[in-house]
């Protein structure tokens, strides 16, 4: 019994907690190791944590006592993003050295400014910056140059002309790019200004190919046996729309076990939409998420709402999982995948940012820059301006799928404060969307 009452306890917390200077337990698990560098062991520490703004991970950290090498790496903790995603990152002050990178183990580099690429087979993931990546980079191309003055002079003076050209990049004597291509989905680059938006980092994402998920080890086998066609009239809309279908899946907070159950509804005056909600019983944690019952539309939509009063609160709200957020006057912008799809109201789309903010470990973590903890209170204390009605603000819903929807509050048409307009995708939005690579004919 005592057995069992100990492994309840240990279960009921989360797996990745917060960095606390206050938390006496131990949060490391220590594992001896061979070292690759003296052949004797060291140690391995393995810890699990949350990066502020990204997700859960284990940092794995090795050190040898006998010859002192040290290694560093860290692993994304949860699952394999539906997409890929590009960042370019335009390098222009010396601060941008210091901007945190957390690369996966799939990621490339590239700086367009020296026709220079690191392969993704060459790095392993690691926790970094901007400045530890050319550290890096130099020490790997000096480690046997003393070995090729000998044998290859000429390849040790271009290498030599290049490391030079490296060094150069910390002076920043003109911009420069760096771009970090992660078939994964899993790196990330700090954004010094949060939570308002970063100018010099463009992010984009991208469908994966048939060879980028095998290098994944996703494989999809027997696709045409698995994905069976419902035969005619074997099932009504009622009976697809009154089932609440159950699977496991874990916790997006604390990652533990736990189920999500997903029904087919129907929104008046839009579409059918799918609805899955997750509830956590150990650490508490609830969220929704909705999905488009239907297809990507033929056109893009951009829905512009304006908050003058409590009135336009109550308005019922759906933003897609493929939708970008803007409030223009807080300088506020969030990315499809940040909030995921939901189906709430104005009010509750506005009160999941601040409580987002306000949970962030970036807020609550002791070893945050106390700046852009002065910076995010100062932004929740504007959110609560917003929802209290004293602040007027424009929410901008910007979906190159077309799956997103806000209520009029006029019995004909949009009211005053609603304006929806469809635009055409541009090919950029569409190569996100994956359309590009839709063959709907000679297939």
């Amino acid at each position: 019994m005592t057995a069992g009452k100990n492994s309840i306890t240990a279960t009921s917390k989360p797996l990745f907690r917060d960095l606390k200077a206050d938390d006496l337990e131990p949060e490391a698990t220590v594992i001896e190791s061979l070292c690759v560098n003296c052949g004797k062991n060291g140690e391995t520490r393995l810890f699990l944590t949350k990066i502020p703004f990204y997700k859960d991970v284990v940092i794995m950290s090795f050190e040898c006592e006998h010859c002192g090498f040290q290694n560093n790496e860290i692993q994304n903790a949860g699952k394999i993003e539906e997409k890929g995603v590009k960042i370019f990152l335009k390098i222009r002050t010396e601060s941008d050295l210091n901007r945190q990178v957390i690369k996966s183990d799939y990621t490339s580099v590239c700086i367009p400014h020296l026709d220079f690429e690191i392969l993704s087979q060459s790095q392993k993931g690691e926790v970094t910056t901007v400045e530890g990546i050319i550290d890096r980079t130099i020490t790997g191309l000096e480690q046997d140059q003393d070995h090729r003055r000998e044998k290859n002079p000429e390849a040790a003076q271009q290498i030599d002309q290049f490391i030079s050209k490296l060094k150069d990049l910390y002076s920043i004597k003109e911009p420069y790019t760096m771009i970090f291509e992660d078939i994964s989905g899993n790196t990330f680059v700090q954004n010094p200004k949060a939570p308002q938006k970063d100018n010099d980092c463009e992010i984009h994402y991208f469908k994966r190919t048939n060879d980028q998920n095998h290098i994944l080890g996703i494989y999809v086998e027997n696709e045409d046996k698995l994905l069976q066609p419902i035969k005619e009239n074997e099932y009504t809309l009622e009976d697809i729309e009154g089932e609440v279908l159950t699977f496991p899946t874990n916790c997006p907070e604390c990652n533990n076990p736990c189920e999500t159950n997903m029904k087919m509804t129907n929104i008046p005056y839009f579409k059918e939409v799918v609805i899955m909600a997750t509830a956590c019983e150990i650490c508490g944690h609830k969220t929704n998420e909705v999905k488009s019952g239907s297809g990507i539309e033929p056109e893009g939509v951009r829905i512009e709402v304006k908050i003058n009063g409590k009135e336009d609160f109550v308005r019922d709200l759906l933003k897609s999982e493929t939708c970008y957020m803007k409030i223009p006057e807080l300088e506020l912008e969030v990315g499809s995948t940040t909030l995921g799809g939901r189906f709430t109201t104005v009010e509750g789309i506005i009160t999941a940012v601040k409580d987002q903010l306000s949970t962030s470990t970036a807020l609550t973590g002791d070893s945050t820059d106390p700046e852009i903890q002065s910076r995010i209170k100062n932004f929740i204390t504007q959110l609560d301006q917003v929802l209290q009605g004293t602040k007027k603000v424009t929410l901008i819903l910007d979906d190159p799928a077309g799956n997103s929807y806000v209520q009029t509050l006029s019995d004909i048409g949009t009211d005053a404060g609603l304006t929806i307009t469809k635009y055409n995708r541009s090919f950029e939005q569409n190569e996100e969307l994956g359309i590009n690579d839709m063959r709907v004919e000679n297939y």
